[in-house]
C-alpha cells in the first residue's frame, strides 16, 4: 500500500481525533464550573430558569425557584453559574446603568413637541400635515349610495 492510499484514512482519524478533544475539553469545563457551585450562588439551567443554590450534593443540587419554592436538579441540568451581579440584573432587574425614567411621560412628550418646534424655526416652514380629512357631508353621501358602509358584506 502506498502512502497515497493511506493519507484519507489519515486524516479521517486526525479529524476525528480533534473533534473529541474539543468536547472532552469543554465537558471538563462545564464540569468544573458545576462544581464552582456554592450555596447562595445564582445560576441558569438547561431550561432557562434562573434559580438560587440552596445546597450542593454529590450529583444533585438543591435550588430555589422562588422565596419558599425548593425543586432538586442533577448537576448536569445546571446551564451556568452566574455572578452576583449579572443574576440580579437578569432575576431582579437590578441595574445601575439603566436611564432613569419618570412616571409620567408629559416630560418626555414635551421636550419632543419642543424639538419640533425648534426645527420648524430653524428651517423657516412648517411641516405639510399629512393627516386625513374628511367632510362628513361627503362620509354620509358615501353611505347612503349603497346603504353600506366599507368593508360591510352582502352576506344575507
Amino acid at each position: 500500500m502506498s502512502i497515497v492510499t493511506l493519507l484519507p484514512f489519515i486524516v479521517l482519524i486526525g479529524a476525528m481525533f480533534l473533534m473529541t478533544r474539543s468536547a472532552k475539553k469543554k465537558q471538563q469545563q462545564a464540569a468544573e464550573m458545576r462544581n464552582q457551585m456554592q450555596p447562595g450562588t445564582g445560576v441558569r439551567t438547561i431550561g432557562g430558569m434562573y434559580a438560587t443554590v440552596k445546597e450542593v450534593g454529590d450529583e444533585t443540587v438543591l435550588l430555589e425557584v422562588a422565596p419558599g419554592v425548593h425543586a432538586v436538579y442533577a448537576k448536569n441540568a445546571i446551564g451556568a453559574v452566574l455572578e452576583d451581579a449579572e443574576y440580579n440584573r437578569i432575576v431582579h432587574g437590578d441595574d445601575a446603568d439603566a436611564a432613569v425614567v419618570p412616571d409620567d411621560a408629559s416630560s418626555l412628550t414635551e421636550s419632543v413637541e419642543d424639538g419640533e418646534q425648534d426645527a420648524e424655526e430653524v428651517s423657516g416652514e412648517a411641516k405639510p400635515d399629512l393627516t386625513k380629512k374628511v367632510d362628513t357631508a361627503e362620509a354620509d353621501t358615501e353611505v347612503k349610495k349603497d346603504d353600506k358602509a366599507d368593508g360591510e358584506a352582502d352576506a344575507k
